[in-house]
């Protein structure tokens, strides 16, 4: 039974992390047991855990809905959340590894040739390469419980991260952001990874609700 319930989390959120789950849609107890081949006891136990951590609400006549935040909710996550990104980047300029630093060169280098070569073109892949960005900055960051503060931020803001890349002229900018983060956690300058990276995550308040306006 904890076997299936590891196993149905982890499903769930990778849908999440894939956008195959978006803000609003609802986690159906029956259509999951069918999809997943489990019983309803584990469906159960996941849907605490995704509630105790924030990724699903419980309403009147809807069951669970994976969180959907309301303006004020964005700001208040995404003001924790670019704290939280912004530490990572700056650990990571005092403890990332040669390994990693190679890692993380290769992955900055694909943003830069996908800004090149596809300019605004196939968002989604580029978005992908944005997850894989933050997660070798998170990861170089030496601290488990940080990046998983981090994920599970970073869950409940994803499909706007992601539709933010939809935006003329955004993939260009956040490809230009991770060669200069990149650069200086490589420096080893602490303040200035961590203060670049906080910017970087941020989002204007105009942004945030024209991005809560796109995914209704």
């Amino acid at each position: 039974m904890a076997g299936q319930t590891e196993q149905l989390l982890n499903a769930i959120l990778a849908d999440i992390d894939a956008g195959r789950l978006n803000p609003g849609d609802v986690l159906d107890e029956a259509g999951l047991a069918t999809r997943h081949g489990v019983s309803r006891t584990p469906i159960r136990e996941v849907l605490i855990q995704l509630e105790t951590a924030g990724l699903i609400r419980r309403l009147p006549r809807k069951g669970a809905v994976l969180f959907k935040p309301t303006l004020e909710e964005f700001l208040a996550i995404l003001e924790v959340h670019a704290q939280l990104e912004g530490q990572a980047a700056g650990l990571a300029a005092r403890r990332m590894t040669q390994a990693q630093a190679a890692e993380l060169e290769q992955i900055v280098q694909a943003c830069e040739a996908h800004a090149a070569q596809k300019g605004d073109g196939d968002p989604n892949g580029y978005y992908q390469l944005n997850l894989q960005f933050h997660g070798a900055v998170a990861t170089a960051s030496g601290n488990p419980f940080l990046v998983e503060m981090i994920k599970t931020n970073a869950r409940k803001l994803m499909a706007y991260y992601r539709a933010r890349y939809q935006y003329p002229g955004s993939i260009a900018q956040s490809a230009k952001e991770h060669r200069e983060i990149a650069e200086l956690i490589f420096a080893h300058d602490r303040a200035g990874a961590a203060a670049t990276m906080t910017q970087h995550v941020q989002f204007d308040q105009v942004t945030v609700m024209d991005l809560l306006a796109a995914l209704g």
